[in-house]
């Protein structure tokens, strides 16, 4: 009997807005993204590997970096 098992990696884009960044300091679209890891089975995702995580992506310089729950729900 073959088990099939691994972790996945999602990235869901939680929500965008205009802001400065905080990088190359332009007013331009901030995408908040929810990264998240879940252990699967067969393929199909089931328990959560790692707590999720927040990251800001600017579409002006293209750097993204890593925000805290608090921030990412004040951006929401």
């Amino acid at each position: 009997m073959f088990v099939i098992f691994g972790v996945r990696t999602r990235d869901n884009v939680v929500s965008r807005r205009a802001a400065t960044c905080e990088v190359c300091r332009a007013d331009a679209v901030q995408t908040l993204v929810k990264r998240t890891t879940k252990l699967s089975l067969f393929f199909v995702p089931l328990i959560p590997v790692k707590p999720a995580t927040y990251y800001l992506e600017c579409a002006h310089c293209g750097s993204a970096r890593r925000v805290d729950a608090r921030t990412a729900g004040q951006f929401a």
